[in-house]
């Protein structure tokens, strides 16, 4: 088969909030990175909800885990048939694709955890099989091997695209949870799960309206955060946690939600969501005055970027510092993870590191995931 004139890959990303699998071309050139084509995949109801099963310790099965795992593969396979036929291209066009899968567990080294391990699913064998493409995927797994927490991991990504030599500036992503990564002008990049992002918000209009989020945070922003409440979710133990630190649904989610809510029963559906966004800006807020220093820039990437109420508090939270998403760096927010599991497979093909260690704990830089060729034999 003959090389691909375009280095072009695809990247493969389904997050906290499991609301369809994010399919990017990403094209790399010596001087630019650039999206060529991005495609949204839905996961069928009967799936997410099967892999919601998965999310919470119980009576997962080693059926279910394995019947989720395959059928995830082939959604991350159509997702990318889909999206080639969406751009034009052929298997044959795209050099490798950098697949995250679905987590469904997430446990990071603690003092509770004496053998952390981080899980995610979505056959990559079925990917290159169904696709005929190289595949790489399990990014998370050796980066824990070597005593690290596994996440965040696109800082690497963030500072090859985003570092700037004359500003200092934080890089938020915003999924279900959300992470944050300092760009100093110069020095070490950092990086660490600053707490909730969008997964509450989505549950709790979920429970009550019957949405899949709250668009622009309309709802929230007809109503006004209780403070009180406010200060009971801030008591959360991950908030003053040292880094390095990763959190997941594991820590987030309905349940925990429910406890803190069982002596605020006054309080209107209304006022909780908008004290849920506020939760999330004030906590991505607190970490970022929390740096080492000073940053001059702040960009928002993820899902989050898309909810003005939100943007709009963190604008306000953070003045006199910038406040933009990613969109004005050349990548749109919500490609901005897909095009990470891009490079980062990019990253593994070449033997190049795609960890942070002063982000994620580990011991040494490494080479992350594991290749599953296209061809047969």
């Amino acid at each position: 088969m003959s090389k691909p004139t375009r280095e072009l890959y695809i990247g493969l990303m389904s997050g906290t909030s499991m609301d369809g699998i994010d399919a990017a071309i990403i094209e790399f050139a010596p001087c630019h990175t650039t999206i060529v084509a991005t495609y949204c995949h839905p996961i069928p109801t009967y799936l997410q909800r099967a892999i919601q099963l998965l999310f919470s310790p119980g009576d997962d099965g080693i059926d279910a885990l394995g019947s989720a795992d395959q059928q995830l593969g082939i959604c991350f396979a159509q997702a990318t048939s889909a999206l080639l036929k969406q751009a034009g291209l052929k298997s044959s066009d795209i050099t490798a694709i950098g697949s995250h899968g679905q987590t469904v567990r997430h446990r990071p080294p603690s003092a509770d955890t004496p053998h952390p391990f981080t899980l995610q699913i979505g056959d990559p064998n079925i990917i290159a099989a169904h696709t005929g493409i190289t595949t790489v995927a399990d990014f998370r797994r050796r980066d824990m091997a070597l005593g690290g927490q596994a996440a965040p991991l696109v800082p690497a990504f963030h500072h090859s695209i985003f570092h700037c030599e004359k500003t200092s500036r934080a890089i938020v992503n915003i999924g279900g949870i959300s992470n944050i990564t300092l760009l100093p002008a110069e020095g070490e990049v950092q990086g660490f799960d600053t707490g909730p992002g969008n997964r509450l918000l989505d549950d709790w209009i979920k429970q009550h309206q019957n949405k899949a989020f709250d668009d622009n945070g309309e709802w929230a922003k007809r109503h006004t955060s209780d403070r009180r409440l406010l200060e009971q979710l801030k008591t959360h133990p991950f908030l003053q946690r040292a880094t390095p630190k990763s959190t997941g649904r594991e820590e987030f989610n309905k349940d925990w939600l429910d406890r803190q809510l069982e002596e605020f029963t006054h309080l209107s559906p209304g006022i909780v969501q908008a004290t849920l966004l506020a939760f999330t800006a004030e906590t991505i807020t607190d970490a970022i005055t929390a740096l080492p220093l000073e940053v001059d820039e702040v960009f928002i990437c993820g899902g989050g970027a898309l909810n003005t109420a939100l943007m709009d508090s963190l604008g306000n939270l953070l003045k006199p510092v910038k406040v933009a998403s990613t969109a004005v760096l050349g990548i749109a927010p919500e490609w901005v993870e897909a095009a990470a599991f891009a490079w980062l497979a990019r990253q593994t093909l070449a033997g190049l590191a795609g960890n942070v260690p002063a982000v994620t704990g580990a011991k040494n830089l490494t080479v992350l995931g594991g290749i599953y060729p296209s061809y047969s034999t």
